[in-house]
């Protein structure tokens, strides 16, 4: 193996030591600490709004995890350099590992709450790094022929224990690898322990420990006939409902320290622990949540049963002051949303949800406590893990997202969408089923239409919903011919606004378009 592999490798494995260490010390002093998750969170939060959308279209609801890789793999591509720098000139390697540590313990004191320990994992790993990489390094050299061509270039000091002794040589080789491979191995039970070491200390016991209190208002009951065959089901699981955030490790709250603060521009303001909360009516509706980055036809969308309490009686409570037309919402990570304070107060069945589906919330949608508004996008009103409502105005503060590019209003958009065919299905001949959903939660929807090949639209059949907050199925009888066919469908919502035809990204407030797909019938 020539010097410059072995010294990248020692690069590489330096890095993966000092990760492995940073993570097992993120046990203790908090997940969002780990230089990792610390960059990607600066990362997640000023990378440009086409680079999100991009992201999320490509890899969905696994962004997160693309991102986080990406990010090890970018390191390990910069460890290798300084492996090979450090044959030159050591101290510029080390430089450079320092550099990267400045990074990490940037980031980490820049996020929301972080105190000294959120800095300690990345002050350590650069320590642990830098001593690795010279240590490894050294050994690399120790291994190398002596007269060898590779050795030019490398100080005379780093030479010293180069020999022409062919067993000693071969040893330094042996235990060049030995150690590269039990540095791995740290690397490995580091970062695979640390993360087994962070989810038992994560707030899953106490979460199995909530009993969720009966509603005051049961949810409507589910009539019969929701469900068409060919759709996705009516209620969506809460292992397949879409998770989009910016949280790149869930927050972990115990209930029993949670707390929400309502203040701002009221005459009252408010402050609710969990117990309180508990014991205020519950209220239990069917909600259709949705994300602005949703391409047209996609599946970031998601109908479930909700429980929680309603966000208009305590915003009464508050007694809002005149002119404080924004509710914002702010996350226990610091991640702000903005709802207009007129739709929270409209009489919709706007939540602070503790349970989904019968069960509390999972902790990846915001357990112990969560926003639910029906009718607007979920980047303006579906905070998780909320723990503060502030009233304001939209003139005084922008939301996270609005800086991005974002528009400030996000009222959701009537859209529809075709599950049955696939794009690319092929059918015989004869009746052909064509089904899907469409959705404009608080209007409901009016009427869903059918077309083929450019022809005249025909009306589908609406399947029954629960109420105008939910998604609703549909289907429609095709009597397929020979060839290759495009269908695409639309809807209109009881305001009497039919979906536009015309294309348009998600940004800043939602795609519009009509869902089509290629079926080739033979």
């Amino acid at each position: 193996m020539k010097l410059s592999l072995r010294a990248a490798l020692a690069g590489v494995a330096a890095a993966g030591v000092a990760l492995g260490v940073a993570e097992v010390i993120a046990v203790f002093t908090g997940p969002l600490s780990s230089p990792l998750l610390a960059v990607g969170g600066v990362v997640v939060d000023n990378v440009p709004a086409p680079v999100k959308d991009a992201g999320i279209a490509v890899f969905g609801t696994h962004d997160k995890t693309a991102l986080i890789t990406g990010t090890v793999i970018l390191l390990g591509l910069y460890a290798a350099l300084l492996g090979v720098i450090a044959l030159r000139s050591r101290p510029v390697a080390l430089g450079g590992v320092v550099l990267f540590g400045a990074v990490g313990v940037t980031a980490a004191a820049t996020r929301h709450d972080a105190g000294f320990s959120a800095v300690v994992p990345s002050i350590i790993a650069t320590v642990v790094a830098a001593v690795a990489l010279h240590y490894l390094v050294t050994l690399a050299v120790a291994g190398e022929e002596s007269g060898s061509r590779d050795l030019e270039t490398v100080p005379a000091t780093a030479r010293k224990r180069v020999t022409a002794d062919p067993i000693t040589r071969e040893d330094s080789r042996r235990r060049f690898l030995f150690v590269v491979g039990g540095a791995a191995a740290v690397a490995a039970v580091g970062g695979v322990g640390g993360r087994f070491l962070t989810s038992r200390r994560a707030v899953t016991a106490a979460r199995a420990a909530v009993v969720l209190p009966l509603p005051s208002q049961a949810a409507p009951a589910v009539p019969a006939g929701v469900q068409v065959q060919g759709a996705v089901p009516y209620v969506t699981s809460n292992a397949d409902f879409y998770r989009i955030d910016t949280a790149l490790y869930p927050p972990q709250i115990d209930p029993s320290t949670w707390e929400l603060r309502i203040h701002g521009m009221v005459r009252n303001p408010i402050t609710i622990t969990w117990e309180q909360l508990l014991q205020r009516p519950m209220v239990q509706r069917y909600v259709t949540l949705a994300c602005v980055s949703n391409e047209v036809g996609d599946d970031l969308i998601g109908n479930a049963l909700w429980l929680g309490t309603s966000i208009k009686d305590l915003l009464d409570e508050a007694e809002p002051l005149p002119g404080a037309d924004q509710v914002v919402q702010r996350s226990s990570d610091g991640w702000t949303c903005g709802s207009p304070t007129e739709v929270l107060r409209d009489g919709r069945d706007a939540l602070l949800a503790i349970g989904m589906n019968g069960q509390p919330l999972p902790v990846a949608h915001g357990f112990p406590v969560r926003m639910v508004v029906p009718g607007l996008y979920g980047y303006v009103s579906a905070c998780k893990w909320i723990t503060e409502i502030e009233l304001t105005r939209f003139s005084d503060f922008d939301a996270y997202w609005v800086p991005r590019g974002w528009s400030a209003l996000g009222p959701i958009k009537t859209q529809s969408r075709i599950d049955t065919p696939r794009d690319g299905a092929k059918r015989s001949a004869g009746p052909v089923t064509v089904a899907g959903v469409a959705w404009a939660q608080h209007r409901g929807i009016e009427k869903v239409e059918v077309q083929v090949d450019g022809g005249p639209w025909a009306q589908a059949t609406l399947a029954s919903a629960v109420s105008s907050d939910t998604w609703v199925q549909w289907s429609y009888q095709w009597q397929a011919t020979s060839g290759d066919h495009t269908v695409q469908v639309r809807a209109t919502d009881k305001d009497g606004q039919t979906q536009t035809s015309t294309p348009a990204p998600p940004a800043p407030d939602g795609a519009t378009g009509w869902h089509s797909v290629q079926v080739t019938v033979g």
